[in-house]
């Protein structure tokens, strides 16, 4: 792999400057802290005394996030939500994260992504999650508000650099959306990446695609054990797609480019250290790995400038964000 650090740094004082729109399954982590205190006795449970909540914008509200930390909110996210308490939590959390969200579709026949996670803790130990709640409508979409939702999408693409569809496949990306979406990237000729997790091959003429290792061996049917495989799964998937790259995530193995007329960057982790939680991880190498792009970045070096920011997300717990400055001072280093 050849790594070009002036290149590198340069590219890094430019990501201040793309706009990105961000379309996809919007989410909400609600985090609920509590010291252990007594065992109820109205049923065999812990009871505990709350401390504090904490929100958390995940999913693809979780790649505009990282964005927003870097280009300074010059970025807009496109998705539904419900017409209930959390969405009211939703938006604000986006507000309080710097990211415009007057292009989100409320349905009132929907709710709100919510992934509540409730952890305890004693003064002898760490805290530790204890249960888990999730609030989500998994089925499409109606047609009133994927109308509403193309309608948006119509409106905003001339405005941005680049997009993310961001697929957690809980619903809003329907088979036209994203028709709709590339098709209009295409025509004003802007960059778009796609972050999905399954069905990899209806995602046609993009500029990239960033599956990790279990999704991509998913898609193209045989396991990835060798550089050999990774070539060839990265060939079939840039092949089928007509993808002009292909970055496959490859968690503690780092990552795999695929270019055309078999170009391919293996590229290491960088800045190895003790990791956390890798919550979040590819939404960051995503959003980082697109703003690279827009901001005139190659496929190798937009992917180098994502590992090292998940490099430093995953140090952090729960889904977390870098910035400009830490990207550098990473970077100076190795």
């Amino acid at each position: 792999m050849n790594m070009d650090k002036e290149k590198l740094i340069s590219c890094i004082k430019k990501l201040i400057d793309p706009k990105v729109l961000v379309i996809g399954d919007l989410a909400i982590d609600e985090m609920i802290y509590g010291d252990a205190e007594r065992i109820s006795r109205e049923a065999p449970v812990l009871i505990l005394q709350h401390t504090k909540t904490k929100l958390i914008l995940g999913g693809a509200s979780n790649a505009a996030h990282n964005v927003s930390a870097l280009n300074n909110g010059k970025v807009s996210v496109i998705g539904v939500c419900g017409d209930d308490y959390q969405a009211g939590q939703l938006i604000e959390t986006f507000e309080k994260a710097n990211v415009d969200c007057r292009y989100i579709v409320k349905d009132p026949e929907r709710k709100t992504t919510t992934k509540t996670r409730i952890s305890g803790s004693i003064t002898t130990s760490i805290t530790q999650q204890i249960v888990r709640v999730d609030r989500q409508t998994n089925s499409p979409v109606s047609e009133v508000t994927e109308n509403k939702i193309i309608e948006n999408i119509e409106k905003a693409i001339p405005e941005y650099d680049a997009i993310i569809l961001s697929n957690y496949h809980i619903g809003t990306l329907t088979k036209k959306i994203i028709e709709t979406t590339i098709k209009l990237a295409n025509k004003y000729n802007k960059i778009i990446v796609v972050d999905a997790q399954k069905d990899l091959f209806k995602y046609k003429n993009v500029t990239s695609m960033t599956p990790n290792l279990p999704d991509t061996e998913s898609a193209v049917g045989f396991e990835l054990n060798s550089i050999t495989d990774l070539e060839k799964a990265g060939d079939k998937l840039l092949g089928e797609t007509k993808a002009k790259s292909i970055l496959i995530t490859c968690g503690a193995d780092g990552m795999f480019l695929t270019e055309s007329k078999k170009k391919y960057t293996k590229i290491p982790v960088f800045n190895k250290s003790e990791v956390f939680d890798v919550t979040g991880a590819g939404d960051t190498v995503t959003a980082v790995y697109t703003l690279a792009l827009a901001a005139g970045a190659d496929f190798a070096h937009a992917a180098i400038i994502g590992n090292v920011a998940a490099s430093l997300v995953v140090r952090q717990f729960g889904c977390a964000t870098t910035t400009i400055a830490e990207l550098l001072a990473a970077v100076e280093k190795l």
